[in-house]
């Protein structure tokens, strides 16, 4: 089953379909990165990006130390 998300980025609108059970987290995450109820710019979304590459690179250097911890 899917759910539809609403983004409006620079005055165009954007609807994305996901599983439902992924839906509750992403809308959560967005929340914190957009304004879900307005428009976003192209630098708000890259600002996002960024700052979500940047916790997956602390998550991946993270994994790795506890690889290496459990060898």
């Amino acid at each position: 089953m899917n759910k539809k998300i609403t983004l409006n980025i620079n005055g165009s609108r954007f609807d994305i379909d996901i599983e439902v059970e992924f839906a509750h987290f992403l809308e959560q995450q967005l929340e914190k990165d957009l304004n879900m109820e307005g428009s976003n710019s192209f630098k708000t979304l890259l600002q996002a990006y960024i700052r979500k590459n940047y916790d997956l690179y602390n998550q991946e250097i993270e994994i790795k130390r506890l690889l290496e911890r459990i060898k």
